[in-house]
């Protein structure tokens, strides 16, 4: 429905505006899918949120794992309702998983450690981990990217270190690891998924 919706559009903007570049057609249509499949995603999460009272955790997990996924990247389903489903259990799971977990500290550094090694090593060999659709090429907007996504990963894992709500922390820890996992290449073979550096670089 939404894929009809975008085509047609696309159609429209294309022959409406003269002298354009029809070579451009794809990018038009994949903003306006992002545009049109974004924003009631997002309502649709908040809303979910709200009905199993987790609107504020679930707000303080945007903020925590957004950030990072804009820099680093990651797969993206091929279908809508896929999308849905996967980004309501990153934003909202990721909440309900660290409020039902009870880490000492002891563990709770060790894991810090850990997603600190993995995220690392994981950004330094994939991130940005584009896709097909919106491939990341030019040399610079990789590093800048590259080096958002180390500074990202570092500042809120510090942060889960001396935070004093377990929860926040938990979060911290759980987001990042998760989000890390979809730059992976295992992630991108389960999702059927190309890295678009490799596809057009």
């Amino acid at each position: 429905m939404i894929e009809a919706i975008c085509n047609s559009l696309t159609k429209k903007i294309i022959q409406s505006v003269d002298g354009y570049d029809e070579s451009k057609a794809d990018e038009i249509n994949f903003g306006l899918q992002l545009l049109i499949g974004e924003v009631p995603k997002f309502f649709i999460i908040l809303i979910l949120a709200l009905l199993l009272h987790m609107f504020k955790l679930t707000l303080i997990s945007f903020l925590i794992i957004l950030p990072y996924r804009t820099f680093s990247g990651g797969f993206h389903l091929h279908t809508h309702l896929g999308c849905i489903i996967v980004t309501s259990l990153l934003y909202i799971g990721t909440p309900f998983l660290a409020s039902i977990l009870n880490f000492n500290n002891n563990i709770k550094y060790i894991l810090i450690a850990i997603t600190f090694i993995f995220s690392f090593v994981m950004i330094a060999k994939y991130a940005p981990a584009d896709t097909e659709n919106v491939p990341v090429l030019q040399k610079k907007e990789r590093r800048k990217r590259k080096i958002w996504s180390f500074v990202i990963v570092g500042v809120e894992l510090v942060v889960a270190i001396f935070i004093p709500y377990k929860v926040v922390s938990n979060m911290i820890i759980i987001g990042i690891l998760v989000q890390t996992l979809t730059l992976t290449k295992l992630a991108y073979k389960i999702t059927k998924n190309k890295y678009g550096y490799e596809v057009y670089g």
